[in-house]
């Protein structure tokens, strides 16, 4: 089948399917004759296999050795866990930083009276907040401490 109709079968675009060819994630097609690459059924599982990965946050080096697992049927399944698990723990990380962020915005927002007056305290936190020399925030207290008491002062 061409890379339209495997880019159908695997609900991967045909353009990602040519990026996973070049980055060596999956192994370059067949080609006709002509010159079309050829994806057999196959393929089009593996393309599937890397999509559901995808969609659960898997990055392309976590999904190298998904499927490097995946292919070794002497693999022991706890390594297969392990990543996993690792995986949780960096949505839960992310999670937690959403929500943080969410809260001060809505935070923000109680603190704005939103009417015609140009003073905003939205904006002027975030033009008064602190950042060290390096541009990034410094987590000592989180990246939201105490922003009740920036608001309110």
């Amino acid at each position: 089948m061409n890379i339209g109709d495997a880019s159908a079968r695997s609900g991967v675009s045909a353009k990602m399917i040519r990026y996973y060819e070049q980055t060596g994630l999956i192994p370059l097609a067949a080609r006709t004759t002509s010159g079309y690459r050829n994806y057999a059924d196959s393929d089009v599982h593996m393309l599937r296999f890397i999509a559901r990965s995808r969609d659960l946050g898997f990055s392309i080096s976590e999904i190298t050795d998904l499927l490097d697992l995946w292919r070794n049927t002497d693999r022991r399944s706890a390594d297969v866990k392990a990543l996993a698990q690792a995986r949780i723990q960096d949505l839960r990380h992310k999670i937690t930083h959403l929500q943080d962020m969410a809260d001060t915005l809505e935070t923000l927002v109680r603190s704005c009276a939103g009417d015609e007056r140009p003073d905003c305290p939205i904006l002027h936190n975030l033009e008064t907040e602190a950042f060290p020399a390096s541009g990034r925030r410094s987590n000592h207290a989180g990246p939201h401490a105490n922003i009740n008491e920036r608001i309110t002062s």
